[in-house]
């Protein structure tokens, strides 16, 4: 097999196959990029083939390959008993149902601030995307309360690959290393010594636990409108505000939920718009004329390059697995 032949040899070996064409620029890795928990994410690998990830689905586990082809669609190819349900799923995945009409609209664009309105001028082809699938996206949201980005997505990486399942194998061709998340029933029967071992401590497992007692509901919180799902989420104790707006921006791509308690966001935002830190309810009082799209306002500021000068100490980061 040539180099240039294994693209269609790949796809015409897969279990089930989609082309989308969305409806304006498209960028795959723009997109899907806000899904990763960083750049070793187990469960993502991105290669010269196309960007590879591994979910289950109701069906059972699937590797998904997405690609980008030359006239703008995404080619998506799917292996394993999930195949059928992960293609169904691709749209929605891709952002399909993410709508920037009224953000664009010339009154309500000429609102934003000029850094805002340069980003998206730059960044026409980003959607938020929508997984859908909650208990995916709130296991390692909750590994990621009130610790260090580097902390969390260190016991979340060990805990995939201790726990975590191989991808479904895409003949020869897939990551090796591709790996699915521990479904709910997985995630219950890990022992405290292994969260331990993760630097995970005791507060945010037990929230995992007490969270994944309830999976199945918390799955169907996928078919609520997003406001809906984030209260519902926040009924569980440990499950608060920025958890569950961190999981509505993945699971239902909405356009408005804003993290409010992140260690780092108010004062980022309050740097960009006004060159001074801010607290919650001054950012909230910053983005109030654009509700309804802060959501888009913030991933806008992120990707205008600016960035926060330093106010004062960063979070420690803690390593609890001596202890």
């Amino acid at each position: 097999m040539t180099i240039a032949d294994a693209p269609a040899r790949l796809a015409a070996a897969a279990d089930a196959s989609l082309r989308w064409h969305p409806d304006g620029p498209y960028s795959l890795h723009q997109t899907l990029g806000t899904l990763l928990r960083g750049a070793g994410d187990p469960s993502f690998c991105s290669r010269p083939d196309g960007l590879w990830t591994a979910f289950t689905t109701p069906d059972g586990p699937v590797t998904l390959r997405l690609t980008t082809a030359e006239d703008g669609a995404v080619d998506a190819q799917a292996w394993g008993p999930g195949s059928a349900a992960g293609i169904a799923g691709v749209p929605r995945l891709l952002g399909a149902g993410d709508d920037w009409s009224a953000f664009d609209e010339p009154a309500f664009h000429g609102s934003l601030p000029r850094m805002v309105r340069d980003a998206r001028r730059r960044n026409p082809a980003v959607r938020l995307p929508s997984t859908g699938r909650v208990v995916d996206c709130l296991v390692p949201t909750i590994l990621e309360q009130k610790v260090t980005v580097i902390e969390a997505r260190r016991g979340y990486r060990y805990l995939m690959y201790r726990y975590g399942s191989a991808a479904p194998a895409a003949g020869s061709a897939g990551p090796a290393q591709l790996r699915v998340q521990p479904t709910a029933e997985q995630w219950l029967r890990i022992p405290s010594w292994e969260w331990h071992k993760a630097g995970v401590g005791p507060q945010r497992s037990a929230t995992v636990m007490r969270a994944l007692r309830s999976a199945v509901a918390l799955e169907r919180l996928a078919d609520l409108p997003a406001a809906a799902a984030a209260a519902k989420m926040q009924v569980i104790p440990g499950i608060g505000v920025w958890t569950a707006a961190e999981v509505v921006q993945r699971t239902h791509g909405c356009p408005d939920s804003i993290a409010v308690g992140d260690y780092h966001l108010a004062a980022y935002v309050g740097a960009a718009l006004t060159g001074r830190r801010t607290d919650d309810a001054g950012m909230l009082a910053l983005l109030e004329p654009w509700k309804g799209h802060r959501q888009r306002v913030v991933r806008m500021i992120g990707l205008s390059g600016f960035r926060k000068p330093t106010f004062g100490p960063r979070m420690t980061i803690q390593d609890h697995r001596g202890h």
